[in-house]
């Protein structure tokens, strides 16, 4: 393992840099804030790192805590890495990140790879933002290029996945990639996007009640 290298100054910001400022440390953390993920599976998911970095990247982010790995019991018999609860702090670090670089205009490239899930993200921070603070259920998004879904005010354990919702979601959106990128990055509310027909909302319960900007039904009170 080569050593570690160092800003060497005495700055909560250089030391965290010094940690996950590194090329491609922070994308395979937005891959693991999915859950567990298998090798192969990362490298798939982060067209253009070499299999050497990203081996390298993830022994740094083990050595600093970040992240650990651990071999699945049979049938499955093989070995994934996920973030410890001091990686999935980076959460809003992402989100934030997003936040400031969906501000720069720019249009997108022929050979830019996409995926589907890279909007989970930015999209979970609009919904909770909507939603309001304690809200929580798991919402799926369909696009053309793919399906992802959403643990809204999930404390712990994964953020999104990929694929379709594990079980029936408490909210549907259906969208384009475009309108995606737009509310992740602020240009577009969801509001304005579900009224102009460019998101359509389905689902019932507090979670949908709320993004539709109903009145929460009031607590029961005890008979005096």
């Amino acid at each position: 393992m080569s050593p570690r290298r160092s800003y060497d100054q005495h700055c909560s910001t250089a030391r965290a840099l010094d940690a996950v400022g590194d090329r491609w440390t922070l994308l395979i953390v937005r891959e693991l804030l999915a859950g567990p993920r298998r090798y192969t599976d990362l490298h798939a998911d982060l067209p253009g790192v070499s299999t050497d970095v990203l081996a390298s990247r993830l022994k740094d982010m083990e050595r600093d805590g970040i992240a650990t790995r651990r071999r699945l019991p049979p049938p499955a018999a093989a070995s994934v890495y996920e973030l410890t609860p001091r990686g999935r702090d980076l959460l809003p670090v992402l989100q934030a990140l997003g936040g400031w670089g969906a501000a720069v205009p720019a249009e997108r490239s022929p050979t830019d790879a996409v995926r589907a899930h890279w909007l989970a993200l930015p999209l979970l921070r609009l919904i909770e933002g909507n939603a309001g603070r304690g809200q929580q259920g798991l919402v799926e998004v369909r696009l053309d290029e793919g399906v992802f879904h959403l643990w809204v005010g999930a404390g712990e354990g994964a953020a999104y996945g990929d694929g379709a919702a594990p079980r029936e979601p408490d909210l549907r959106l259906d969208l384009d990639m475009d309108t995606c990128a737009r509310l992740g990055g602020g240009d577009l509310t969801l509001d304005q996007a579900v009224l102009d027909g460019m998101v359509v909302m389905a689902g019932e319960g507090a979670l949908a009640d709320a993004l539709r900007g109903r009145p929460l039904p009031a607590a029961p009170t005890s008979a005096s």
